[in-house]
């Protein structure tokens, strides 16, 4: 066969193929367009999912009266912080264990709240104020509602002096903040009579007063009622048993930084027991003429 009649076989025989390749070609092209279309439709709708899982975990994170986190957020919390300063001392090769705080804060007055503006108006009260308090804290605190109007801080990498400080702080705010004006007027400045709220703080500090949940939650508990039992607008921190003896370490709290806010009363702890002299004296006189008198009157002395 000569050379031109091949050419023009071949030409013929490539005239198919090349026009399959281009509807191959573009058949490809409007599959990688839709391909594209679905998968940029498919990322949009799992951002769409993340976001609504997200808000589903803060909703179940969090109170729904006064918006801060709840009572299952604040163990998870506290469970996962302890963990954390036990591997601290793990992989660091410490001492103990990084230290972590503790407050348990009880908010006294809500009755009279109650009493003059009805239930609604004092749960927007709470709200406002437990908004308030979570401001006190850093961000990397975890501030939440405990039950009631008992409200929980847990302060990492805090010592006792760290927690007094915030202690001292939200005791201050509660006592010092505005209440709610309902009223068409000006807004009324109630501070120099006081709202008629008071907070009482309970402080324990990781590893001092435990190294578990339960412990430091109990001793903070008891703390709490120290407070309550003075008087409240206070704080006072746990008893944390001293080493050398078996008394709890709570008359020297007069020199710790626990006694900022005023107490209504003295704190029997704090102040030493003098028996009177003239009993001393007595009991002294006693025991030294026991054994002469006995002696004078012929008994055998042992």
């Amino acid at each position: 066969m000569s050379t031109p009649l091949l050419v023009q076989a071949l030409a013929a025989l490539s005239v198919p193929a090349l026009a399959g390749a281009t509807l191959f070609g573009l058949r490809l092209r409007r599959g990688d367009g839709g391909a594209a279309v679905r998968e940029a439709g498919l990322r949009a709708r799992v951002a769409e999912l993340e976001a609504r899982c997200a808000e589903l975990e803060r909703t179940a994170s969090c109170d729904p009266l006064t918006g801060v986190w709840n009572y299952r957020h604040l163990q998870l919390t506290l469970d996962r912080e302890i963990e954390r300063s036990r591997r601290a001392e793990q992989n660091e090769q410490q001492d103990g264990p990084r230290p972590l705080a503790v407050l348990l804060l009880e908010i006294a007055g809500f009755e009279a709240v109650v009493a003059e503006h009805g239930r609604g108006r004092s749960n927007a009260v709470l709200r406002d104020l437990a908004q308030r308090l979570g401001m006190e804290i850093r961000r990397s605190d975890t501030f939440g509602r405990y039950s009631g109007e008992e409200f929980l801080a847990v302060l990492p990498d805090t010592g006792a002096e760290g927690a007094a400080q915030v202690a001292e702080r939200l005791v201050w705010s509660v006592r010092r903040h505005l209440l709610l004006d309902w009223s068409s007027g000006p807004r009324a400045d109630r501070r120099p009579a006081g709202n008629g709220l008071t907070a009482a703080v309970g402080v324990a500090v990781l590893p001092a007063d435990g190294t578990h949940a339960a412990v430091l939650l109990r001793a903070a508990d008891r703390a709490l009622a120290e407070a309550r039992a003075a008087g409240g607008d206070c704080w006072r921190a746990a008893a944390s048993p001293r080493p050398d003896s078996g008394s709890d370490a709570e008359g020297d709290r007069s020199e710790k930084a626990g006694s900022l806010s005023p107490c209504v009363g003295e704190d029997p702890l704090s102040s030493p027991v003098t028996p009177p002299l003239p009993a001393i004296v007595a009991g002294l006189s006693d025991v030294l003429s026991q054994p002469v008198s006995r002696a004078r009157s012929g008994e055998n002395v042992p």
